[in-house]
């Protein structure tokens, strides 16, 4: 099944108008409240690939569920991917409804559980969003997650977990995802995680990115300086690419922080870094680089590297392994 050059398959490409239907409802056995989930799409092409998007956590109250992202979701569906934004049960949103349910606060088991329920539902979904059945192609799956998405990201790419209520090692990984993207990710635990909220938050220091061997892209900023869980720096953030084995991808974003330029959302009072050209590219980058891991004969990541990554104007450097 071919992509659509009309569904954007170069991203260099005109964008193409976007449909956006939300809530798309599923109910799901054990969870405490029902997975709602934004759904984006090309309006043309077909053989679309699916990308899930994992909301961070952050300050805001909408930005941490489907009604995040949109420069980020808006971009690549108008770039020919389809576009899955689930509420996470971390979600704000949710809090009033969920502060006491299992796994809570973090849900760290729950957060990767959602992406596994949307494959395994992606038909239901088809059907239900209008203009959108027939037009996916199941065998083509990524994964973007920024922040605590990140950091469920690198679970469901391989990353081992050691389970806080049993002490045993946990494997997520989803093997119907084929590439995924890191953004502004946690990095590693033990002593380094010595932050004021490595006490709340224990669970991001047990991850184990020795097993994470899905072919990723690891997006870090070099202003982005953690101090809440960690005195490392910058690099903290680049462990996903440092501790994992290849094939894998490393972007430094120059003078990015946190929000790396504002892709939780439009005009985010809560961004300290915005750039909205920087959103922009990296929008393109990614966008790039998972076409060219689903479609290796596609030039995209080569064409947008030299564009974005080289040269007096380049927003950051790429390294591989």
């Amino acid at each position: 099944m071919s992509t659509s050059t009309s569904a954007g398959a170069d991203t260099r490409g005109t964008p193409v108008p976007v449909l956006s239907f939300s809530p798309v409802v599923l109910s799901v056995p054990g969870r405490p409240v029902d997975l709602h989930m934004r759904v984006s799409a090309p309006a043309t092409g077909s053989g679309l690939p699916v990308l899930l998007l994992s909301h961070g956590h952050g300050p805001s109250n909408n930005l941490s569920s489907l009604n995040g992202y949109a420069p980020l979701a808006n971009f690549w569906a108008a770039h020919g991917f389809v576009v899955v934004q689930p509420t996470h049960l971390t979600s704000r949103t949710l809090s009033h409804l969920v502060a006491d349910a299992p796994g809570a606060p973090d849900f760290w088991r729950s957060r990767a559980e959602d992406m596994t329920h949307i494959l395994d539902r992606l038909d239901v979904i088809e059907r239900t969003v209008p203009q959108l059945a027939g037009r996916i192609d199941p065998t083509k799956v990524a994964l973007a997650g920024h922040s605590l998405g990140g950091f469920t990201a690198a679970l469901l790419l391989g990353a081992g977990i050691t389970d806080p209520g049993t002490g045993n090692v946990a494997h997520l990984l989803e093997p119907r995802i084929k590439a995924g993207v890191l953004l502004a990710a946690p990095g590693r635990g033990g002593e380094v995680l010595n932050g004021p909220m490595a006490e709340q938050w224990p669970i991001i220091g047990a991850v184990d990115f020795s097993t994470m061997t899905t072919p990723a892209l690891v997006v870090a900023g070099d202003k982005d300086d953690s101090r809440h869980f960690t005195d490392m720096g910058p690099s903290w953030h680049a462990d996903p690419y440092t501790l994992a084995p290849g094939p894998k991808t490393l972007l430094t974003l120059f003078d990015a922080e946190h929000g790396l330029g504002g892709i939780a959302g439009y005009d985010a009072a809560e961004t300290t870094d915005e750039n909205p050209e920087r959103v922009t590219a990296l929008a393109r980058l990614t966008a790039a680089y998972l076409r060219t891991r689903l479609h290796p004969d596609t030039p995209a990541w080569r064409t947008a590297c030299e564009a974005l990554t080289t040269g007096p104007g380049a927003v950051g450097r790429v390294e591989s392994k």
